[in-house]
């Protein structure tokens, strides 16, 4: 009796704050290195989520600076809609409090964790308190505030607030002070470069310890902000439909009818006879038995799916490519987006895209980007269901080598977007093993590896025809060349036969005696208008005839010249150089061109 009234005086509650507090690696803050990009990213995140619900493209300035020995200011501005003055300190000083947890649709935040768990960590490692300034209008003042947390209740401590004149007429700064370390600086500017990809209409500004980085937007649309729907009766479970029954004031009929999506009448009507329950019953006095059998007829009788048009924003397939292509260099690039699909009652949409060659590196294994709900996953990639897809696909029946995950110079994207991500974790780093997403995931890749295979198929296709075209215009001339000398007559013009083999643009680089020659020949039947690109350490300053433009690249010069040529006429250029770099055509379809280099 003793020891049990001694552990019994031991006993008390704890609060969110106070549990986070002394459980951090569960936010994501599990180490200064980490930290550091997960207080940005749960900034970023939040900035973006308010500029699209207020309509507005987001413009977001993400700054770290060294101000003391491992300590380090974060600042993340936006230029969204502002907070309100009273919501502040709750918004930043309290766990679990936001807008979008009761919100059945698709955002990037969802439990109001992140951004105060960020405010935890700095008090917790420096006892700073966080710097806030909103402004909602340009008819308002903004407002500063300094605020800590509570963690014995969970409630925000103002330090101070004060009205302040601030230049944006409206937005939200935020600056956080915590020990870290820019050890991380590679994968942060990697965060920001993926948070760009799928989110092609931001613009994103980043001054890491002075160095400026701006990664520009590649649309000016502001994608449709997703609206709330109501929860769908296969989601839900017993203790959230008690929760519901008793603030509902009509009967059963009426509680279906407007409590859920896609129930009518008709619907109701049927899980209604099935549980055995009298239509004009109030629900609120349906006791616990009775509840049961009303849940187990609602996920027994067949509802349509939720609608995904109106509480999911997927990326897009066009929006993707163009983020892709801006942020990377690739030879190839196709997305894909499937059709919405259900999951325990919550809608999804996976949208995937594939890129191939560029400056992608051609060893090792192919590079996988996760996102939910536009938000990169950069950590626990051998733990998330995405990984588990990706590797589920035969890459090698689309051309790629593979040893679980496929290899080469690939890179292989895939976005989950949903009402409810089912990650493993609150850090929200990994996506949990469901089949539903799994299969949909294997599938929308599948669509894509069979674009890659086309793709390299015809890539091998060309780089044949190229290597019998280069055959054609080296052998040639060099077998006149001989003949010539051999019964030695006037060396004969072989550029009619080259015509009548090749019947494309042809365009020749050769360099003697200093000199290079730069031959360009349209063998087809119309005219065409090309840009030729000649990248070497010539200057070719004596060129003949003068180049359109010339930009010098650290040592290299890049040439370029632009001309029309009629079927059947040639072209020529011809400057003082070695000859060496690389020759490139534009304006003429790849299936209609040749380019050869003949000092290779």
């Amino acid at each position: 009796m003793a020891i049990a009234e001694d552990l019994a005086k031991q006993q008390r509650s704890i609060s969110v704050a106070e549990f986070f507090e002394k459980n951090k690696h569960l936010l994501g803050f599990d180490s200064p290195t980490r930290g550091i990009i997960t207080t940005i990213k749960e900034a970023v995140d939040n900035a973006l989520d308010a500029c699209e619900e207020a309509e507005v493209l987001p413009d977001i300035f993400v700054a770290i600076r060294k101000v003391d020995t491992e300590v380090y200011r974060i600042t993340v501005e936006d230029n969204g809609p502002g907070i309100v003055p009273k919501n502040i300190p709750f918004v930043f000083g309290k766990l679990l409090y936001g807008s979008r947890f009761h919100q059945i649709r698709q955002s990037r935040g969802q439990q109001g964790i992140g951004i105060s768990a960020a405010v935890l960590y700095a008090q917790l490692t420096t006892g700073t308190p966080a710097l806030v300034i909103s402004r909602t209008g340009a008819r308002e003042k903004a407002h500063r505030f300094e605020l800590m947390i509570k963690t014995e209740t969970n409630e925000p401590e103002i330090v101070s607030h004060e009205e302040i004149d601030w230049d944006r007429t409206h937005g939200t700064r935020l600056e956080i002070q915590f020990k870290s370390t820019l050890a991380a600086k590679k994968r942060l500017l990697d965060y920001l470069r993926l948070t760009a990809i799928v989110n092609p209409h931001a613009r994103v500004t980043a001054d890491i310890d002075g160095e400026l980085t701006t990664f520009e937007r590649a649309s000016d649309e502001v994608p449709p902000c997703p609206s709330p729907i109501l929860p769908h009766p296969h989601g839900i479970e017993f203790g959230a439909l008690k929760r519901l029954a008793d603030a509902s004031t009509g009967t059963v009929e009426e509680f279906l009818i407007g409590s859920f999506s896609r129930v009518g009448m008709k619907t109701a009507g049927e899980m209604i006879g099935i549980a055995k329950l009298k239509p004009t019953r109030k629900v609120k006095r349906l006791d616990a038995d009775e509840l049961k059998r009303l849940l187990d007829a609602m996920q027994s009788v067949k509802v349509p799916a939720p609608p995904a048009q109106q509480c999911l924003s997927p990326i897009g397939e066009d929006l993707i490519c163009r983020g892709l292509e801006k942020e990377i260099q690739l030879d190839f690039v196709r997305a894909r987006t499937r059709p919405s699909a259900v999951h325990g009652g919550h809608s999804f949409i996976i949208e995937a895209a594939i890129g191939y060659g560029g400056k992608l590196p051609a060893e090792g294994n192919a590079q996988l980007l996760r996102f939910a709900n536009r938000v990169p996953l950069l950590y626990q990639q051998g733990a998330c269901a995405i990984t588990n897809a990706v590797s589920q696909v035969n890459w090698k029946s689309y051309g790629l080598s593979q040893q679980g995950l496929p290899a080469g110079p690939a890179l292989i994207m895939v976005h989950v977007a949903s009402t409810n991500v089912p990650f493993t974790s609150e850090s929200k780093d990994a996506v949990a093993s469901i089949p539903e997403i799994e299969r949909e995931i294997v599938l929308v890749l599948q669509e894509l590896g069979r674009e890659l295979k086309a793709y390299l198929s015809r890539r091998e296709r060309k780089k044949q025809q190229d290597d019998r075209a280069r055959a054609i215009c080296s052998i040639i001339p060099e077998i006149a060349a001989k003949v010539s000398e051999i019964v030695e007559l006037p060396l004969v013009d072989t550029s009619p036969i080259e015509g009548k083999i090749m019947r494309k643009v042809v365009a020749k680089k050769r360099t003697s005696d200093g000199k290079v020659c730069i031959e360009v020949n349209n063998y087809t039947a119309r005219e065409v208008a090309l840009t030729l690109y000649n990248l070497s350490r010539d200057a070719a300053e004596d060129a003949e005839p003068r180049p359109d433009f010339v930009d010098d690249i650290g040592g290299e010069y890049n040439k370029v010249w632009r001309c029309t040529l009629g079927a059947g006429e040639a072209w020529q250029v011809v400057y003082t150089g070695a000859g060496d770099g690389t020759l490139d055509v534009r304006g003429v379809e790849d299936n209609r061109k040749v380019v050869v280099d003949l000092d290779v």
